[in-house]
């Protein structure tokens, strides 16, 4: 497996790869990686002739400065996995490579309405930075595909968005979310939790899919139905931030139209912002 830290030993690899005639696949990441992540190298090793890892903390899509100094940074431990993975290549470039002339003056790339609603709303910025670090890397790879994990949903709505908008002919894969054995969805920021956290988190999930199983059963009172998710979140513990049932095809508000609605839920457990989604097919 190689690891690459600057630009254009990247490209350099990459063209050769071209030359040969490879199908590339891009797995971007911000490292601290679990088996969510494996599942992605997995999807794109199952789609591709080589898989490019990227491990980037993208200080660009922070919103607050302390959440951006205690993400974990565990590269070693990392690129292990992916060694044992079978990766092509990681490539870690440092923040400076990424952003030579500084954050301030960097161009940056952002999908208008899906960048400012919902947890862009609660993360001024956010999906700024998602946009142009994953359209940075885009460029940078050229991959043929690129795989994203459904958990982050508005993430990967914003990014198909991105390269239908911008031209891109890169197939976005959208990678379904992997789960504890107790339904918690795996997160690097699930190692914020405490031991008895840990234990009440899966409560998220369960919240979660009774509010799923209603909205089968033919309920659409979102705005009852959220109030009594919020309760029940913030009786287990939690302290409820963003609960929305929307259009999973538009993020809009529900309607008579939609065939497919997408539970979004956000929750702050100690010092963990806990999300999670779920998609369920309205009957017509």
């Amino acid at each position: 497996m190689l690891i690459i830290e600057t630009i254009p030993l990247l490209r350099q690899q990459i063209r050769r790869w071209r030359q040969e005639g490879k199908r590339i696949a891009l797995v971007p990441t911000m490292g601290n990686l679990h088996d969510g992540h494996m599942k992605l190298v997995d999807d794109a090793k199952s789609r591709a002739d080589v898989v490019v890892t990227t491990i980037f903390v993208n200080p660009m899509q922070f919103d607050r400065p302390d959440d951006l100094t205690r993400y974990p940074r565990t590269l070693q431990e990392d690129c292990e996995k992916l060694n044992r993975r079978k990766v092509d290549l990681v490539f870690a470039p440092a923040p400076a490579d990424i952003y030579p002339q500084g954050l301030d003056s960097q161009t940056f790339v952002e999908v208008p309405g899906l960048s400012t609603m919902l947890e862009g709303a609660s993360r001024p910025g956010h999906f700024r930075g998602v946009s142009t670090i994953v359209s940075k890397l885009f460029n940078m790879v050229q991959p043929d595909i690129a795989c994203f994990g459904e958990k982050d949903f508005q993430q990967v709505a914003v990014i198909r968005k991105m390269v239908a908008d911008m031209g891109y002919d890169i197939e976005i894969i959208g990678v379904p979310t992997v789960r504890a054995k107790d339904g918690l969805a795996l997160s690097s920021r699930n190692g914020y939790l405490t031991a008895e956290q840990r234990k009440i988190a899966p409560g998220l999930h369960k919240v979660m899919q009774s509010l799923a199983d209603k909205l089968r059963a033919g309920e659409r009172d979102t705005e009852e139905m959220l109030a009594i998710a919020a309760t029940e979140l913030n009786e287990k513990g939690f302290r409820s931030d963003d609960l929305q049932i929307r259009d999973a095809d538009t993020l809009l508000e529900l309607d008579v139209e939609s065939k497919r609605a997408v539970v979004l839920m956000a929750a702050w457990l100690g010092q963990a912002r806990l999300i999670d989604n779920v998609q369920v097919d309205l009957a017509q």
